[in-house]
């Protein structure tokens, strides 16, 4: 049975996976194929569909390959009347334009702490295209009355969402639990995991005595640095809403445009001034 294109997007997709889907944008003169063709190319390195074939399909699954790792689109054009393409046997006489683009995973938000500020990060994570899972050590909190829209919630204790949860690179760690204690427990776990982006709210005090605790646990300064503390883009935020929108505004930032941002308060710039 052959397989749609856009089935096996959303597939892959839910499956935590990345590819790379060419799409023939423009055609001049005689190509091998037809406007709007489309090639996918799988994180494994299998396609399915085609724009063409030859030596433009071989280029275009070279280029794939940055599209994945970069996570950004880029245009190729090829010269069909060219000598080194009628070599490879496509001799068409026409101009053909692809446009690469990444097909990124649905991106994981893990929320540990089930109280206000969690509730208003769930929504408006979900809005934004996060698939949430929340987690919390208190049933009253942690449920699916408090949290409608996520789509896992653990309400055992934190420990044992640990052995459950393994975060990638696709995962966003939010840390705004009830306590001290449970935020220090949470952070040590999340550092040595994979996770893309890991950020916890709390004040320069707090921030201090957790960073000092984790280094002399023998937590790297390389593995610390990677943490968003105090968390969220600085936005003059003070209602849980206004709280939520500029946590959700850093993990966007952080997924689209990179790790570092000059409103965000890396740990050893909170912690060392």
């Amino acid at each position: 049975m052959e397989i749609d294109i856009f089935d096996e997007i959303q597939k892959m997709r839910q499956e935590g996976r990345k590819a790379a889907l060419a799409t023939i944008v423009q055609i001049r003169g005689s190509v091998p194929s037809f406007q709007s063709a489309k090639m996918l190319i799988r994180d494994d390195g299998s396609t399915l569909g085609s724009v063409g074939g030859g030596c433009v399909e071989a280029e275009v699954w070279t280029a794939a390959q940055d599209v994945m790792r970069d996570e950004k689109s880029k245009i190729m054009t090829f010269d069909l009347t060219d000598e080194s393409m009628a070599e490879s046997g496509l001799i068409c006489g026409g101009k053909v334009e692809i446009f690469v683009e990444p097909i990124l995973p649905t991106p994981k938000m893990l929320i540990f702490g089930a109280g206000h500020i969690s509730t208003q990060v769930s929504k408006i994570a979900t809005i934004a295209g996060f698939r949430t899972t929340v987690v919390d050590n208190r049933p009253v909190y942690a449920n699916a009355d408090r949290f409608p829209e996520a789509e896992a919630i653990h309400s055992e204790s934190f420990e044992k969402a640990f052995e459950e949860i393994v975060p990638d690179e696709n995962t966003y760690v939010i840390i705004v639990t009830r306590g001290h204690q449970e935020d220090q427990n949470v952070l040590r776990w999340a550092v040595q995991t994979n996770a893309r982006y890991i950020g916890m709210i709390g004040s320069k005090r707090k921030i201090r005595s957790i960073a000092e605790q984790l280094e002399s646990e023998g937590i790297s300064r390389e593995r610390l640095e990677r943490l968003y503390m105090p968390i969220g883009l600085d936005i003059g935020a003070v209602l849980p809403e206004e709280i939520a929108v500029a946590i959700v505004a850093e993990v966007i930032h952080v997924r689209r445009v990179g790790f570092k941002h000059p409103l965000s308060k890396k740990l050893f710039q909170t912690t060392h001034t």
